[in-house]
């Protein structure tokens, strides 16, 4: 039986001083670009050397120039000016109490999140070279064969950046779409896997698409993957992966919307690995949802699931892993299963919920799992 490969979300902890560069960058204050190279450049080796200590098999730079997985893109494509308002999520509404403490006790980022202001398009790709390059430096050294490096999706950048400028919300995802298309195709054509975070998917349910009716919003979320389809037009499916989430926060989460109803629509994506959560309270039941439909589901899908809750500083047992991943294997087999996370440690640069140490322990936990799994 061939071993249960391990993998994760993207996003790992950052130093202190990798923090305070990128913090600096997004302030607009002078950083030496030459420090800034070689300070992300250890971080990224050091990120990938506890990943293969941890015992991980498809490894990430850990996102460490991204000050986050979506508004990273200001700095690659055009269009994008000022801050937006936040919006609280609706399962958050519900529970003002609690949002007021997640906010005051500095549970929510306050970074810079701009908007569509004018036309968006392709401005340079020397941001990604750079991660490249550092990546695959840290991987030659450590051994490391696979990779995956991740990319906003169209979907999941319209949904934190909202639109000023074009006339509607299609004709702003298909600019984004193209805008992107040569970061994605630069990635694969690197030789590593190409994975979307796209948690407009779900979250969006509960966010950009609160206030409207559930066949309207599944409407649109069948919009954002025909648009994200269309931008891989050039990239082998079996190259792409594609993270779902509802959000990587601590909340009541009672608002999201059933694995059940979004997955026939997941499915539709051309991307082959699915990453998805099922460690959190709220969706260790999604299981089912893929045995309603283990039928339909296409033969070369991987599935991903999430095998660690990466909003608590519980360490999961080895064995609680394992019987996770059996949970799939015993619905697709284990070559088409891969043992992940429900979302990434450090999904913005200076905030985890979990402590650093912590995140290579349960990592760790992940290993131990998977090799239980026979």
């Amino acid at each position: 039986m061939p071993p249960i490969l391990t993998t994760h979300v993207g996003s790992l902890p950052r130093n202190a001083e990798v923090t305070e560069l990128l913090l600096a960058a997004e302030a607009g204050e002078p950083v030496d670009p030459d420090r800034f190279d070689a300070v992300l450049g250890a971080a990224v080796d050091t990120s990938v050397a506890q990943q293969v200590e941890a015992g991980i098999d498809l490894v990430s730079d850990g996102e460490m120039a991204k000050i986050s997985y979506a508004t990273y893109i200001k700095d690659r494509i055009s269009g994008f000016d000022g801050d937006s308002p936040r919006r609280a999520p609706a399962d958050l509404e519900d529970y003002p109490g609690f949002l007021q403490r997640q906010a005051s006790g500095g549970g929510t980022p306050s970074y810079r999140r701009p908007r569509c202001v004018a036309a968006v398009a392709p401005v340079t790709l020397a941001p990604l070279h750079h991660d490249l390059r550092r990546f695959e430096a840290a991987r030659t050294r450590h051994q490391v064969s696979g990779g995956f490096m991740n990319a906003a999706s169209p979907g999941v950048i319209a949904l934190f950046q909202p639109n000023d400028f074009y006339p509607d919300d299609d004709a702003y995802l298909e600019a984004l779409a193209e805008a992107m298309r040569p970061e994605y195709e630069a990635v694969v054509a690197a030789g590593l896997a190409l994975q979307l975070d796209s948690p407009d998917l779900g979250l969006g349910r509960h966010m950009m698409y609160k206030d409207r009716p559930e066949e309207e919003y599944l409407r649109r979320i069948g919009r954002h993957v025909e648009v994200l389809n269309h931008a891989l037009r050039h990239v082998p499916a079996e190259q792409v992966r594609m993270h779902v989430c509802w959000g990587n926060y601590e909340g009541p989460h009672h608002r999201d919307v059933e694995m059940a109803t979004i997955l026939p629509t997941l499915l539709r994506a051309k991307p082959a690995g699915l990453l998805f959560e099922t460690a959190n309270p709220r969706h260790q039941h999604d299981v089912e949802a893929f045995a309603e439909l283990a039928g339909q589901l296409p033969e070369d899908k991987v599935l991903i699931p999430g095998c660690l809750d990466t909003t608590t500083n519980f360490i999961e047992h080895p064995r609680v892993v394992a019987r996770r991943i059996r949970e799939f294997t015993d619905l697709v087999g284990v070559d088409r299963v891969i043992a992940g996370t429900d979302c990434g440690f450090s999904t913005f640069a200076g905030f985890g919920a979990v402590d650093p140490d912590i995140v290579w322990a349960k990592l760790r936990t992940l290993a131990e799992g998977a090799a239980l799994v026979g």
